[in-house]
């Protein structure tokens, strides 16, 4: 039997939480506590945007095909009463800056991550989930072709790439002051040049989004020196399979959220996980 319980909104980055309690209360749990909270940091990922059944942002979604409800029906089918709150909008980018950067750009990008999201995280969470850096890549990589690296655009890039990394040690940081008592597990960026979406490229767009994303995944790797977890999506082959992407090549299906679900849930549930490979072979696809 499931239980929804709609908080009150609080401004732009409110969320609606529901709440899930164990289908099978005599299971084992993975944790010591039978009460998660669990707040998801994100764009239109956290969302299921490319499923079967995405949920509208803020909305209280039980039955979203997004790995945001997956990992929570996971959960809650362990034994566990599961609050989530989903701070996902499409569109989202890390940093106030990379947000002015893609409305530069006429992306239309609302919400950024720093201020936007992590100010609005439960004080009470237990699980935050982050996945950041897909938008943030392609505003780098239409930046680009819009001129916005001059006469040495390989510097500018590595400025952008820079800027990340210190920002996502920010938003670890933020997440941690925000709810101190929770376990922040970061999923990181695959290769993006070698996704769908990007298959139409020429070769030199393709190395250029490739080191882009590769950059951007040390960023977010290097969280784990902040006390955070990365799990690692870069140097999983599953991850690359045209099988578990929808239409646009670019977000996730069903499959593909299954994908994620199936990579964060074991590092949202026990306290011994890996850690990202600093090298594998799909860092250097072109």
């Amino acid at each position: 039997m499931k239980k929804l319980l709609i908080l009150p909104t609080l401004g732009l980055a409110a969320a609606c939480a529901s709440v899930i309690s164990p289908t099978d209360p005599g299971s084992s749990a993975s944790t010591t506590s039978s009460v998660v909270v669990y707040s998801a940091i994100g764009a239109s990922d956290a969302i299921g945007y490319g499923s079967s059944a995405p949920c509208i942002p803020y909305a209280t979604c039980p039955d979203g095909k997004g790995y945001v409800q997956e990992i929570a029906r996971r959960m809650a089918a362990a034994g566990k009463t599961v609050t989530i709150q989903n701070l996902g909008v499409p569109g989202a980018v890390l940093s106030p800056a990379m947000q002015t950067l893609a409305n530069q750009l006429n992306r239309g990008v609302a919400v950024n991550f720093i201020q936007d999201e992590a100010p609005f995280v439960r004080t009470d969470s237990t699980i935050v989930t982050v996945f950041a850096g897909g938008n943030d890549a392609n505003t780098i990589g239409s930046a680009l072709k819009a001129g916005y690296g001059g006469s040495d655009p390989t510097t500018w890039a590595n400025q952008q790439i820079a800027a990340f990394r210190a920002d996502m040690i920010t938003l670890v940081s933020a997440i941690k002051t925000r709810a101190p008592k929770a376990r922040i597990v970061i999923l990181n960026l695959p290769n993006l040049a070698a996704l769908p979406y990007a298959a139409g490229n020429t070769t030199t767009e393709k190395q250029i989004l490739q080191q882009i994303a590769v950059g951007l995944n040390a960023g977010v790797n290097a969280t784990t020196n902040s006390g955070a977890t990365v799990v690692d999506l870069m140097c999983d082959g599953r991850a690359y399979s045209s099988s578990i992407f929808s239409s646009d090549g670019f977000h996730p299906n069903d499959a593909g959220y299954q994908l994620f679900a199936d990579l964060l849930y074991p590092a949202t549930t026990s306290l011994t996980t890996g850690v990202p490979l600093a090298s594998c072979s799909f860092m250097s696809v072109y």
